[in-house]
């Protein structure tokens, strides 16, 4: 059975997971939704200006009521912005099971900060939440996000073939991740 807490603060020694507060529009913007590289293999964006990111703001801090819904906001304590976005996706309770997607600006990755993201974030879902079984996907081309996975102790599951359409038209083959062994910590 969950025991649903909503979007808790989960701080790192150098992340601060929080919720997105409505002044977060501009480091949204300009970090990681309004870039296109960044959005490159997501079925989203890139937002075409800020106030479509304050929109989508604006309903993630909706659904805070909701004690069900899992929405950060990644802010890097060194420079005390948001740098990207965690999230359950989607979830079941009836299977004990969710989904996590994740986004970083470009100019944090390749720093571990997006695999000490997942890591809290899974920990905080598992043993606070009570989720047996969290899932993560990629677009194939997009392997990088998959090597995030694996760091945060995932393991490869399937290709999901043809799952859904880029933004370009072209049809994805998804891998899937999942973490449902707790022992291995």
């Amino acid at each position: 059975m969950l025991l649903h807490k909503g979007t808790n603060s989960i701080e790192t020694r150098r992340l601060l997971l929080r919720k997105f507060e409505k002044n977060d529009a501009k480091d949204m913007f300009h970090n990681w939704a309004g870039d296109i590289e960044v959005c490159k293999y997501l079925s989203w964006g890139p937002h075409k200006n800020i106030g479509v990111t304050q929109m989508r703001i604006d309903s993630w801090i909706n659904q805070y009521d909701y004690e069900d819904t899992y929405i950060w906001a990644i802010e890097y304590k060194n420079v005390n912005q948001a740098i990207g976005s965690i999230s359950v996706e989607m979830n079941d309770d009836r299977t004990l099971s969710c989904e996590i997607g994740y986004c970083l600006s470009k100019e944090y990755w390749n720093r571990g900060i997006m695999t000490e993201a997942l890591r809290v974030v899974m920990h905080y879902l598992h043993y606070e939440i009570g989720y047996e079984k969290i899932v993560a996907k990629h677009d194939i081309l997009n392997p990088a996000s998959g090597k995030v996975m694996q760091k945060a102790g995932m393991e490869f599951e399937k290709v999901l073939y043809q799952t859904s359409r880029r933004r370009d038209g072209t049809l994805c083959d998804c891998a899937v991740y999942a973490k449902k062994n707790w022992d291995e910590g």
